[in-house]
């Protein structure tokens, strides 16, 4: 999958993220923490790779991610 330029996502994450954890993220911003025990991140990122490298970096912190859906423009 191709991309023409930066495209904007939203990641929903099980659990409420430290700050810490947060700065794993420097391309996505938090938004206010869910009542429902959920952490979600949006912004934009540069192409389909960096995607699957947000994606990576969820795994890799073993972070569950339950969603993720482009944003429109």
């Amino acid at each position: 999958m191709s991309t023409s330029g930066p495209l904007r996502y939203q990641f929903v994450i099980e659990g409420e993220l430290s700050e810490r954890v947060l700065t794993a993220f420097p391309e996505l911003r938090p938004s206010s923490h869910s009542p429902t025990g959920t952490t979600t991140l949006f912004g934009s990122v540069a192409d389909s790779t960096a995607m699957r490298g947000v994606m990576a970096r969820i795994d890799t912190l073993g972070l569950t991610l339950l969603s993720m859906s482009q944003l429109p423009d």
